[in-house]
């Protein structure tokens, strides 16, 4: 006889959601801070506490750590900002050379034999908009790169508090040994994942700045850091991530240098992506393609273009949360992606 379900439970659970995802979307900003603070934080704990099992001193563990944090932020800001200075104010250039080569593309159709309408095709491809969208998106994450102060200032206060974070927590599970077993188990693969993510994405960045410059394509420092970001934002990150930069190759170089960048673009994000970081990350850490769609437009809705680079992070986060449980792992059995260990299985 199968137990009778309580539908006033779902009911509740339904309306805690929209309450909790209301107040999300009302406090964007500083939801946006504090995730970048747990996620980083949940990176350098583990620096952290492989430097104080190294024989370190707690405190000269986590002087060196934040240094570390903050002198390679620090660098990372003072580089991307002039990139983006000198990428935004040539821009204007760079937008009158694609129109010439439209042109010249046309014109070289019509030796053959095609005739095309270069007004419809202009106001099909709106070059304008294009680079007006570029320059929007560049110019956000350069506003948001000002703003990661508190972030920094929210990771060292993270840090600070781990090791009576661990005491508090023995002590809010007492004696249930198997609730304090699921939170370390949750801890575990969420720090797992995201230093699998953060080691592949700044991978994918370094490949792709390296093959940029020896290409000769101008701002690799730039096209390389937004890979980094990108990779984070699965499916459409590294298509947006590559289309900047072989525009400027397109326009400043030649087709065939660029059909070149292009292939690379692909076996790099491929190779990484498909083959490299599952290995990594382990079966029991994929998403369903379902759940990371849906995910990137709410979390895209809720906290902005921000959203879209945390959408896998939180859901993930969430997956494994509920992984964690037994009461709950049938929910992230939903999340998964089934075809994947099917696979490996077979």
């Amino acid at each position: 006889m199968h137990p009778r379900v309580d539908l006033r439970n779902y009911f509740f659970y339904i309306a805690c959601t929209i309450v909790l995802l209301a107040g999300i979307k009302v406090a964007s900003e500083i939801v946006i801070i504090l995730f970048l603070a747990i996620f980083i934080s949940s990176i350098f704990s583990t620096v952290l506490n492989l430097l104080q099992n190294k024989g370190f001193p707690r405190f000269f563990a986590y002087i060196v750590v934040l240094s570390i944090f903050i002198g390679a932020t620090l660098f990372t800001v003072y580089i991307i900002n002039l990139s983006l200075q000198d990428f935004l104010s040539n821009i204007d250039a760079y937008q009158e050379k694609l129109n010439k080569l439209i042109i010249s593309t046309i014109a070289l159709a019509g030796q053959y034999g095609y005739q095309i309408d270069k007004d419809a095709i202009f106001d099909t491809l709106n070059v304008g908009s294009f680079f007006g969208v570029t320059t929007t998106l560049i110019g956000s994450i350069g506003s948001f790169l000002s703003k990661f102060l508190l972030v920094i200032i929210g990771v060292a206060f993270i840090l600070a508090e781990t090791k009576s974070s661990q005491t508090k927590l023995k002590m809010l599970f007492g004696k249930n040994q198997k609730s304090f077993e699921h939170f370390e188990l949750f801890s575990h693969n969420i720090k797992k994942y995201f230093i699998v993510k953060s080691f592949t994405s700044l991978l994918t960045g370094v490949l792709i700045g390296f093959m940029l410059i020896l290409f000769g394509v101008d701002y690799p420092i730039l096209w390389g850091f937004i890979a980094v970001l990108f990779n984070f934002v699965p499916v459409i990150g590294s298509l947006v991530a590559a289309i900047p930069a072989i525009l400027l190759s397109l326009i400043e170089l030649d087709i065939q240098t660029t059909a070149y960048i292009m292939v690379l673009y692909f076996i790099i994000n491929i190779s990484i992506s498909n083959i490299l970081e599952p290995k990594l990350m382990g079966k029991e850490l994929g998403l369903s393609p379902l759940v990371i769609f849906f995910s990137l437009i709410l979390w895209g809705w809720l906290l902005g273009i921000v959203g879209m680079f945390l959408a896998v992070p939180i859901t993930m986060t969430l997956k494994i949360a509920f992984n964690s449980n037994h009461q709950t792992k049938w929910i992230a059995l939903l999340m998964s992606d089934i075809s994947k260990q099917k696979k490996r299985n077979s």
